[in-house]
């Protein structure tokens, strides 16, 4: 047994997170662990086992089919493989440290958060009535995503104790089991269970788990190499790792040549369909058919030999390879190499081992390299040159065209675990290693290409987007839709630890092109685009505001002058400064109910003329928006006091001018921070007073941002205020249809959104004080203006 790891003295005043480490279960949490650890079924009895005593993981259920036993066992597989995963960690530490990069949650989070998830989407689908800790379900519900590589969270949060956690974690285990073994619609000869059934949202809660699974291995794959150890019952690394390679490696020995096929054109279907009988996320719905053009493309997925070479030619140091974004990635993290090569020698030398899950190993030139899209796409840029030929990554499209048509009918990762997948089909999926393999070892599909599925995720080209036809489902109004910004890159393919719907043909997934997963790539060679999706400004309402004329807009929405915004005599006077008096309206509002004045929070602050404005009344005062070129608008008005902007008077005409905060106004009150209003970080609770101007109607999930205002760490103290405005313009361009708060027919009947948002708020423990329609002017340019009436509403929280 390793022996216990001393964590230095260093204060919290300095590492903040270091509160966390009470020292009362450090010994317990090294080393192999024992019975108590396991608060489901332990390795040994789960099903998944391997007679050599490893777990790996089951095949997706068949909804249609499935029994109650298949169904248990199915939920204890994955509850256990996630303790197992958690059993890597070693020490009190490994539980609370943030990754390096301190862009996620501590490893505590995501112990809890699957469990958490389960009990509130139970909850939302009406199968269980309470909840077990109304806490526990606030803290550990939302994960973060973070805008860029410099957002990075101060993890200054007091977390629960470990012990906390873990009776947490068996009472969830408790109360789900109780739920599969007593439900009637589980009974022998049931009706297929749809995506309307209550159900479903148990099965989303399988399905959670295992992307989490997948998704906090990176994570302690990014930990210290004191705070893991690897599980003995942990799925081994695959039988190539270990062997040492001469340096420097060579091509087509210590790792294979690039080896292009060619495709013909052909036509492919893209989407689930509705009636198929396993669990599916909403973004897999929908249909696209795409006539794909002729393409070459590599059989192979880009070896660590391979992008060896580039980083021996100085790829890393040469701007022409990489996009804007990518070099600021590059620069701000200083990054010369993957993430998870470990420099072995002197920098120039190029000599590097691999970090696996818990073990640094000798680099295995033939595995696939497992690199960020920024990463990937550079890889390309130099190909294209050392090549003579436009080299770039494949499209949905084109992954498509790889495939076998067989797949489609069957879906084998729904039949198979992950070592039957591997026999009957090589792929490395759903646990039958611990690790990648070499790129040439899979069995090859039909059309020529290695790994189509399984060993690692592959970035492609298209940005998330939805299929045609696609919906939200009510369970979980959030997953997708506020990734579909055009800053989240499609991966497609899953990877050695892609669990149940993630290793199967239908999976969709994303993540920002700076995020690190398993994920790797292969190169196409081709002229044309491969009909390739980015999704234009008009397409992604979220991008809309990251537009330098947009952002020329809002300056002159929240810091023109009174007769700039509306010049005109006969015009809505009284209609302009709309963000000044919406702050001052909440001002008003906390001197007459006596709310408190130390903190503020506006939520989509736009460039900031209300965030300054509500410091008058507010000690501090923190402006949130998802643009970042709004944020960085209002952070130059902040620093300078001073902004220059365009108006618009006809077409390219106009004036140059200057936004300037009132010198009245104490500008080190108020700051600004980059985050999605679906999504707020967990350390913003307890507010005197939250502003949301002109917001809900713009969200891709209203009650995401409303769920948060009240309950256990609620944004709004008890007491404290919620000044709320909306014109209620619902747009699918924003919002789906399906999670608009009203303007719609049910039952026959109008619902109304401020007769939802009453509700809604009241039932959150919120009693409105104030309510009043509250006119506003939009200039456009010098001869047309926009009149809206937006509705007013002040909410205090009462519990």
């Amino acid at each position: 047994m390793s022996q216990p790891t001393l964590e230095p003295a260093i204060p919290a005043a300095v590492e903040p997170w270091r509160q966390n480490l009470r020292g009362e279960h450090d010994a317990l949490l090294h080393g192999p662990r024992p019975a108590w650890w396991w608060t489901g079924l332990a390795p040994a009895d789960c099903p998944g086992r391997q007679p050599d005593g490893r777990l790996t993981a089951l095949p997706q259920p068949r909804l249609d089919t499935c029994t109650r036993e298949s169904v248990l066992a199915v939920f204890d597989n994955g509850w256990t493989l996630t303790e197992l995963l958690f059993a890597g960690l070693q020490g009190e530490a490994a539980f609370y440290r943030p990754p390096y990069h301190h862009l996620r949650h501590p490893m505590l989070f995501y112990y809890c958060h699957p469990a958490a998830l389960y009990v509130n989407k139970l909850r939302v689908a009406g199968l269980i009535d309470n909840p077990i800790n109304p806490y526990f379900e606030r803290i550990f519900e939302t994960g973060v995503d973070e805008m860029r590589w410099d957002d990075m969270s101060k993890n200054e949060m007091l977390w629960p104790s470990f012990a906390e956690a873990h009776r947490y974690r068996q009472q969830v285990y408790t109360t789900v089991r109780q739920l599969i073994e007593t439900h009637p619609d589980l009974a022998a000869g049931h009706a297929p269970i749809t995506m309307d059934h209550p159900l479903w949202a148990l099965f989303l809660g399988f399905e959670h788990e295992r992307i989490h699974l997948e998704t906090s291995s990176v994570l302690i794959r990014e930990l210290p190499m004191d705070c893991v150890q690897r599980p003995p019952e942990w799925p081994a690394l695959h039988s190539s790792a270990g062997k040492v390679a001469p340096f420097p490696p060579t091509a087509g020995v210590d790792y294979p040549q690039p080896r292009f096929i060619d495709l013909p054109a052909s036509q492919v279907k893209i989407g689930k369909p509705r009636n198929w009988p396993s669990f599916g996320w909403d973004n897999e719905y929908g249909e696209r058919t795409v006539a794909v053009q002729p393409f070459r493309v590599d059989s192979q997925l880009v070896s660590n030999g391979a992008f060896l070479e580039f980083i021996q030619s100085g790829g890393y140091l040469d701007p022409q390879w990489w996009s804007e974004a990518g070099w600021e990635w590059r620069g701000f993290r200083n990054s010369k190499w993957p993430c998870f090569w470990v420099p072995d020698g002197p920098a120039g030398l190029h000599q590097y081992r691999l970090r696996t899950l818990f073990e640094t190993i000798p680099m295995p030139w033939n595995w696939p390299a497992e690199v960020n899209a920024h990463e990937a796409a550079a890889f390309c840029a130099w190909r294209s040159a050392q090549d003579g030929i436009p080299c770039r990554l494949p499209t949905e499209a084109e992954h498509h065209a790889l495939r076998e048509a067989a797949w489609a009918a069957t879906d084998p990762a729904a039949h198979h675990d992950g070592i039957r997948l591997g026999q009957a089909l090589g792929w490395n999926s759903q646990l039958a290693h611990g690790s990648p393999w070499p790129v040439d070892a899979g069995q090859p599909a039909g059309s020529g290409a290695r790994d189509v599925f399984g060993n690692v995720w592959q970035w492609h080209g298209d940005d998330f987007h939805p299929l045609p036809g696609s919906k939200v489902h009510p369970y979980y109004d959030d997953f997708s839709t506020p990734c579909y910004d055009g800053q989240h890159q499609m991966i497609l393919g899953g990877s050695w630890i892609s669990c149940g719907d993630e290793a199967g043909v239908w999976a969709r997934f994303h993540f920002r092109p700076h995020f690190f997963q398993h994920a790797g790539f292969r190169v196409v060679q081709a002229a044309h685009d491969g009909g390739i999706i980015k999704l234009a400004m008009a397409d992604s309402g979220r991008q809309v505001y990251e537009d330098a004329r947009m952002v020329d807009d809002y300056m002159l929405l929240h810091h023109g002058e009174p007769q700039t915004q509306m010049p005109w005599p006969g015009g809505p006077q009284r209609a302009t400064a709309f963000p000044q008096r919406c702050a001052d309206w909440l001002i008003d509002g906390a001197r007459q109910y006596a709310s408190g004045t130390a903190r503020a929070l506006d939520i989509g602050c736009a460039v900031g003329g209300a965030s300054f404005e509500l410091a008058r009344g507010f000690n501090e005062v923190l402006g949130v928006d998802l643009s970042r070129a709004f944020i960085d608008a209002a952070n130059t008005l902040k620093k300078d006091g001073s902004r220059p902007w365009f108006r618009r008077d006809e077409g390219d005409l106009g004036q140059i001018l200057a936004a300037r905060i009132d010198p009245s106004i104490d500008r080190s009150r108020v700051s600004f921070r980059q985050a999605d209003a679906c999504s707020l970080p967990a350390e913003l609770v307890d507010m005197d007073a939250v502003l949301l101007a002109n917001l809900l109607c713009r969200l891709p999930s209203p009650k995401s941002l409303l769920g948060r205002l009240g309950g256990h760490r609620g944004l709004v103290k008890v007491g404290g205020l919620v000044a709320l405005f909306s014109p209620y313009s619902w747009l699918e361009q924003f919002t789906p249809r399906e999670a608009w708060l009203g303007g719609y027919e049910q039952d026959g009947q109008p619902v109304k959104s401020a007769d939802a948002l009453k509700a809604y708020l009241r039932e959150e423990g919120f009693a409105l004080r104030r309510e009043e329609e509250v006119p506003l002017v939009i200039r456009e340019h010098a001869r047309k203006y926009q009149f809206i009436i937006t509705h007013g509403m002040l909410w205090q929280r009462e519990r």
